[in-house]
């Protein structure tokens, strides 16, 4: 534990699984930071990776976090930047094996991991059950029974304090599975500046700080609505954050950077994911973000104080993931005119041909999208009445995969065999 500190510079490097790997290196290269933190994980993210184990026992983590530290890592060396990562996903022991060779590959020892597991629930359901656990989903209130048997991956968010005890050992890099998104940023907070878990304001605002810059350059004018405000796309600054002892902090971005830090792209950032305002849960507390008070402090500067918390719930989340099938995506372009009734002859004529090859598929598994006729903004702004080209997704599911795979040899013959107009 480091009291002496009254600011440290927090940064997220990747914001998730197959982020731009210029993020960690320009950071490192561009301006000074204490800390970098990698967000790799989503709900999707944590099923591929699953998948990937069970073909291959050696894979299930993030394979860009192994490339990065090969690019950065003796930079971060030299200027003593700690690195926390939830990269190892759902295969830690791989991913720590990886490190430690990819560390070994550029020359480097003595440096000090830290590994943080015990979120993977997989093995336990049985016995959590018949503790009486209720396991159920968060938003329909189904029992996990419905779908137990087909479970493939069970990870609970964990919080920060295991992290924090990593650093406090001394690690130079921590390396974790499914850790709330947040909590990377929280655990250097609490252990540079000695805090409690149960200064909850302090935690509170660490999990806004946390929440603000997950996505990486989304608080930095990426995904913005002004986005004619926004200098240098290509150059788009990571959000560097000057942290303070008492909770407030400055959302920036190394100087000549590109990008846009204002109170509005900062809040744009805010809205991601949000359920509750008032009651934004995390394995560390409850954060009020009604409480959250911002104002411009110079150009790409935003100054956030005032943030309100309250003890974390005595649940965790779960994100689980169960198999439910297979399906398959077909996508054409469709050119000329009456695009739309031609792509509609297209899904009639696949999903016949597969019917008269014995491979029928219901209409409620069938998927049709046409991009160019309002598929993104239907019911919000008028369609245009007949694109001259369009893109056209043709998909579906089900539970025999021999079926499907009679789709994927009848979408090249409507070339020569269907309207005009298609490739």
């Amino acid at each position: 534990m480091n009291t002496a500190k009254k600011m440290i510079r927090v940064a997220n490097a990747q914001g998730f699984w197959g982020d731009s790997l210029l993020g960690p290196k320009r950071l490192v290269e561009e301006g000074p930071v204490d800390y970098l933190t990698f967000d790799y994980l989503s709900e999707i993210t944590m099923s591929i990776m699953q998948k990937q184990r069970m073909r291959d026992p050696e894979s299930g983590y993030a394979r860009d976090f192994i490339k990065m530290l090969k690019m950065i890592m003796p930079q971060c060396r030299d200027k003593g930047i700690k690195l926390i990562a939830n990269a190892a996903g759902v295969n830690a022991p791989a991913c720590l094996a990886a490190t430690k060779q990819a560390l070994s590959e550029i020359g480097l020892s003595g440096v000090r991991i830290g590994i943080v597991e015990g979120d993977d629930i997989l093995d336990r359901l049985d016995s959590l059950a018949n503790e009486g656990e209720e396991l159920v989903n968060m938003d329909t209130g189904a029992a996990l029974a419905s779908v137990k048997d087909d479970v493939i991956s069970a990870n609970v968010y964990i919080g920060a304090a295991s992290i924090v005890e990593a650093l406090q050992q001394g690690a130079d890099i921590v390396i974790t599975g499914r850790a709330s998104d947040p909590s990377l940023a929280v655990a250097p907070l609490a252990y540079e500046f000695g805090w409690s878990f149960e200064d909850y304001d302090k935690i509170a605002a660490a999990t806004v700080l946390g929440h603000i810059i997950e996505c990486g350059p989304q608080c930095t004018g990426g995904n913005y609505t002004d986005w004619r405000d926004v200098q240098d796309f290509a150059h788009i600054g990571f959000p560097v954050v000057e942290a303070y002892e008492d909770g407030s902090f400055i959302v920036t971005k190394h100087d000549g950077t590109g990008g846009l830090i204002n109170v509005e792209s900062v809040t744009s950032q805010l809205l991601y994911e949000l359920g509750d305002p008032a009651r934004y849960l995390s394995p560390d507390c409850v954060a009020d973000f009604t409480t959250i008070q911002m104002e411009q402090d110079g150009p790409n500067r935003v100054r956030v104080h005032g943030v309100k918390g309250l003890p974390a719930t005595d649940s965790f989340k779960v994100s689980m993931s169960y198999a439910n099938g297979y399906k398959i995506l077909a996508t054409l372009c469709i050119g000329g005119p009456d695009a739309i009734e031609k792509a509609h002859i297209v899904s009639d004529m696949v999903f016949s041909r597969m019917k008269m090859l014995g491979a029928d598929i219901p209409a409620e598994d069938r998927f049709l999208e046409l991009f160019g006729s309002n598929v993104l903004y239907k019911g919000i702004v008028e369609s245009p009445d007949q694109p001259h080209e369009i893109l056209m997704r043709l998909g579906a599911k089900g539970m025999d995969a021999n079926k499907l795979n009679v789709m994927s040899s009848e979408i090249a013959p409507v070339l020569t065999s269907g309207p005009p107009g298609i490739t």
